[in-house]
């Protein structure tokens, strides 16, 4: 099976590179996600009916 490269020369880039410890990850308070998720949910998607296969159509108007 061919190959891209030498097999010899596999992994000496990431074994060489220094390991960083990952930084911890704080959660958002559920009144901070719940309000995003409404952002990205309802207030936003204005421009979703603009993508190069939606020839014109526009989002229906919530109620």
């Amino acid at each position: 099976m061919p190959s891209h490269g030498s097999l010899t020369k596999a992994g000496k880039v990431r074994n060489a590179t220094p390991k960083i410890p990952p930084k911890p990850k704080k959660n958002l308070s559920p009144r901070r996600r719940n309000k995003r998720n409404y952002k990205r949910r309802i207030v936003v998607p204005t421009a979703l009916g603009t993508g190069p296969t939606t020839a014109g159509t526009v989002m229906p108007a919530r109620s």
